[in-house]
């Protein structure tokens, strides 16, 4: 069985839109056969990239949000892209407790929360243009599905 796949979803970046977000990647995600723990994981890390968004990309404005789903063999691969304020120093902003916001109200742990739910992190930014989030998880093939596409290939 053939399990390529992709996606892509435009939404305003708002807290209302990050359950969505959310939702829409669990869904996208669950073709492959995943164990709750990997939905849950990958639920927790599109999360926490679409609310860096909502709480450091855009300021007081309201910008835009574009999720894009792809499913290449046994690897699902989100990447949450903005067009606002970019990272200046993104080792520094992935460092742990980290934060740009109001440090009363945030933990600078978001990068760390992703790291540690996902396989592979990858942050592309540049200030003033905004910033990609690349976050990949490898979702082992059950024997009996390799077996089936090893026959189809």
């Amino acid at each position: 069985m053939n399990t390529d796949n992709y996606m892509e979803l435009i939404f305003p970046a708002t807290s209302q839109n990050e359950a969505f977000a959310r939702v829409c990647a669990a869904a996208f995600a669950a073709r492959l056969d995943c164990t709750m723990e990997d939905i849950s994981d990958i639920k927790t890390a599109v999360s926490e990239a679409v609310t860096n968004v909502v709480v450091h990309a855009y300021g007081l404005k309201t910008g835009k949000v574009i999720l894009r789903g792809k499913i290449s063999g046994d690897t699902v691969t989100f990447e949450i892209q903005d067009f606002g304020k970019g990272i200046e120093d993104i080792q520094q902003a992935m460092q742990p407790f980290y934060s740009t916001g109001n440090c009363e109200e945030r933990s600078g742990m978001g990068f760390t929360v992703m790291q540690s739910f996902m396989d592979r992190v990858v942050v592309h930014s540049q200030p003033g243009r905004g910033t990609t989030v690349r976050l990949e998880k490898i979702i082992p093939i059950s024997s009996a599905e390799a077996a089936a596409h090893a026959a189809l290939s």
